[in-house]
């Protein structure tokens, strides 16, 4: 919100001039009938100086009164909602090319941006303490991206499903955003789950063969997607592109997106919020 600007008007004493002084005076030396008129003139002319002059004159009062200067909204207010992904953990520099600051960037001037990303988050808990920030920052962009953690420590899909169906109602409707949630990528291709033991994931994805975990990959999507679009969001599909089958993609944990990763990701989402349209002049 732009700062709120009060005008005060000026305010004249009207306290007679020394000419003033001066012709009255001089009033005392001609006939009375012209003495008459002079003190007329004179009280008019006292009345008139005790207000403000020109066509801004206000009364006192008005003073009190605050006026506020127009504001202009921002083109864009755009929020990330996310992980560790959102704040680019696996870049090079994450505060510049993690998909968020890359985002942002290409936002019209004057666009806001706030990313309420919390690393190693699950759903459920984003629910608690990202959504209502995101909420309170009146957005109208956002972008989601919060599969990867529950994913690899198992969380129930049943529960999964029920915290993103409770987030997307949430933002659509507490907020007038365009809403864009990116799914699962086909997660067998990735070196983290090709590790002996998911490289820490739940029981779900230690020891799974590259089959397994795409045929969950596959399911997760199945329960994810339905859900995305039912609530007017647009889907950003990630199973159907190259993010995780690019080794120069992937971060040294085999996890994470690298650098070019994130470029990726970032195209994905913008090629996305560009078709629909969500930013001013796309």
């Amino acid at each position: 919100m732009r700062p709120i600007h009060l005008m005060n008007s000026e305010y004249d004493g009207g306290t007679p001039s020394t000419s003033e002084r001066y012709e009255t005076h001089r009033a005392r030396h001609i006939p009375w009938q012209f003495s008459l008129l002079a003190l007329a003139l004179l009280l008019t002319v006292t009345l008139v100086g005790c207000g403000s002059s020109g066509a801004t004159a206000q009364s006192p009062q008005s003073q009190a009164t605050p006026t506020t200067t127009a504001s202009t909204a921002p083109p864009v207010t755009y929020v990330a909602i996310g992980a560790s992904d959102a704040l680019g953990v696996g870049a090079s520099d994450p505060a510049t090319q993690g998909y968020v600051p890359r985002i942002i960037a290409r936002l019209p001037k004057g666009s806001a941006a706030l990313n309420v990303g919390v690393s190693g988050i699950l759903l459920h808990d984003a629910v608690q303490q990202e959504l209502p920030q995101a909420i309170a920052f009146h957005p109208t962009l956002i972008t989601v991206w919060l599969v990867g953690n529950d994913f690899r420590q198992c969380t129930p899909l049943t529960q999964y499903a029920a915290d993103l169906n409770t987030l997307l109602t949430q933002l659509q409707t507490q907020t007038h955003a365009k809403v864009f949630v990116a799914d699962t990528p086909d997660m067998s291709l990735l070196p983290y789950f090709a590790q002996e033991h998911g490289a820490g994931g739940g029981a779900c994805v230690a020891g799974a063969s590259a089959a397994q975990i795409h045929a969950m990959a596959q399911q997760w999507n199945a329960v994810m997607d339905p859900i995305i679009l039912s609530h007017g969001a647009v889907l950003v599909d990630l199973y159907h592109s190259d993010l995780a089958a690019h080794p120069e993609y992937v971060s040294n944990d085999g996890f994470h997106p690298s650098s070019l990763g994130y470029e990726q990701l970032a195209n994905y989402f913008w090629a996305a919020i560009t078709t629909h349209h969500a930013v001013p002049n796309s």
